[in-house]
């Protein structure tokens, strides 16, 4: 059973999880290379897993369970994130580890699952509790949940859980129509819709910050905060997925998904309590009063790019229309900008700008809430000349939490500069964070969903996202108009200059 109140737990990530089989179709995909199985790795590392877990792979490749878990192997000593390496732990991990062969969309292979996973059981003593994920492509879902419905895998003496990856669905049809195949075999409450911003700490930290200190809450609205400015940029460029980020884009590959639940996040009201549903109803109540914009109202506030070449530093950069897989006039946009409204008495008239892109000129990912200015400036000078409060959550590479104000500087005269408080999370604890995979593999396990999406979180951020993506794919953009190591359109800027507002450098 999930606990009642989760975030009472102060490390929270100290639960174990109980039995349980851990079935990963895409087994010998680039996902469960580089993140899954080094989670499971690092749980086991930390003993976070039961001695009755296991993890059967499935795959089309024709491997026996040795080579799955060599393969593996290799895998966690490459990708881990620096933890280091204990053979001894390996050695006992590496036993629950195995492997069936088999094509998703055939028929056949889900009796053969079914017989390995009895197998299995026999072997680890899960309890009959099975957790199924859907590393594949999301065309695929569908038919692996179908399939595991179809050879009763969906039902036993333990729980049954799916987890789903991102994107869910391309539009809002398309998401209604996923749901409702994964419903005719799993029950709302089973389903996990994965999304790894919401697992990362300092995105988690935002509730901890805004509801655990007495001085923050009452300034987070309306009358305090001037905009909220949310950004995801990606110094690379698609890195070999030119073929899928095409048919995506910035708008739905980020900003459906990752950003808007962020924004939720920072925008929702505080739940009753801490269970996962009271969570999940403030974070949809929020996405659900997000202004729909009309054709007129999205032209001036979302903006579209494309990265062109560029050389950077030393280095000739291709545009998006040169990188391999990429149709040379492709339209999709590598860059988004959007000012999104929350139409409550919250956030009534405070703009939040969302922006993401690649081939921008650093990686960073992070929150910055602009308070308005001191009402008189009493020490000299135009209102607008003094440096605004900003609180600067930072969410990748360096998870932390800024604070800027202004301060008078040491001398005669009243001259004020701008400092910063800061809080650093590896200084501030010495201690290692865990992955967002790993926080969101332990909370399925144990049933904990406060962290995963919600289906009609889905639909509300798809009835958002959708009519912008209905403009831009009837509008021909002149397309590059950013080049290569700059942080976008011009276009952009003046969106926010329009208000009386400025893109911050991060």
């Amino acid at each position: 059973m999930p606990l009642e109140n989760p975030f009472q737990d102060p490390l929270r990530f100290d639960r174990r999880a109980p039995e349980c089989a851990v079935v990963i179709f895409g087994a010998t995909g680039d996902l469960t290379k580089r993140k899954l199985m080094p989670a499971l790795y690092r749980l086991a590392y930390d003993r976070r897993l039961a001695a009755g877990f296991a993890v059967l792979g499935v795959s089309r490749s024709p491997l026996s369970d040795g080579e799955f878990r060599a393969r593996m192997l290799e895998a966690v000593k490459q990708f881990s994130d620096g933890a280091g390496f204990d053979e001894d732990v390996w050695n006992a991990f590496a036993q629950g580890l195995y492997y069936t062969g088999g094509d998703i969309n055939d028929p056949a292979l889900y009796p053969c699952l079914r017989d390995k996973l009895a197998e299995v059981e026999q072997a680890r003593h899960t309890g009959g509790n099975v957790l199924f994920y859907l590393s594949t492509q999301p065309s695929q879902y569908a038919r692996a949940a179908l399939g595991i419905g179809a050879a009763g895998l969906n039902k036993g003496e333990g729980w049954r859980r799916l987890i789903v990856e991102k994107p869910f669905g391309h539009d809002l049809a398309s998401a209604r129509e996923l749901s409702r195949q994964l419903h005719q075999v799993f029950d709302e409450a089973e389903v996990y819709r994965i999304d790894h911003y919401l697992g990362k700490e300092t995105v988690q930290n935002i509730l901890a910050f805004r509801f655990g200190n007495g001085i923050f809450e009452p300034l987070w609205n309306r009358r305090y905060v001037n905009h909220v400015q949310i950004t995801a940029a990606e110094s690379i460029g698609v890195e070999g997925r030119g073929g899928y980020y095409q048919e995506a884009g910035a708008l739905a590959d980020m900003i459906q998904n990752h950003l808007l639940q962020v924004m939720a996040t920072i925008a929702m009201e505080p739940s009753a309590s801490f269970r996962a549903n009271s969570v999940r109803d403030e974070r949809s109540k929020l996405l659900r009063s997000i202004h729909a914009m009309t054709p007129d109202e999205i032209r001036g506030n979302a903006v579209p790019g494309q990265y062109g070449p560029a050389r950077i530093g030393s280095e000739d950069v291709p545009g998006f229309r040169q990188e391999p897989g990429v149709n040379p006039q492709s339209p999709t946009e590598t860059y988004a900008a959007v000012a999104f409204c929350v139409e409550n008495w919250r956030w009534a008239g405070v703009p939040f700008y969302v922006r993401t892109g690649k081939r921008l000129p650093k990686r960073v990912t992070e929150i910055a809430i602009q308070f308005n200015p001191a009402p008189l400036a009493i020490f000299g000078g135009e209102g607008g000349e003094l440096s605004p409060n900003l609180l600067i959550l930072r969410i990748q590479p360096e998870e932390g939490i800024s604070l800027k104000f202004l301060s008078k500087r040491p001398g005669a005269g009243m001259q004020l500069r701008p400092v910063s408080m800061d809080f650093n999370y590896g200084a501030s604890f010495g201690e290692r964070s865990p992955s967002a995979y790993e926080t969101l593999l332990l909370d399925a396990i144990i049933g904990d969903a406060t962290l995963y999406t919600r289906q009609d979180m889905v639909e509300a951020s798809w009835a958002v996202v959708e009519p912008i993506q209905n403009v831009w794919r009837q509008t021909k953009f002149d397309f590059p108009n950013y080049p290569a190591g700059t942080w976008g359109p011009a276009a952009a800027d003046e969106m926010l200059a329009r208000r009386g507002h400025a893109w911050r450098k991060p």
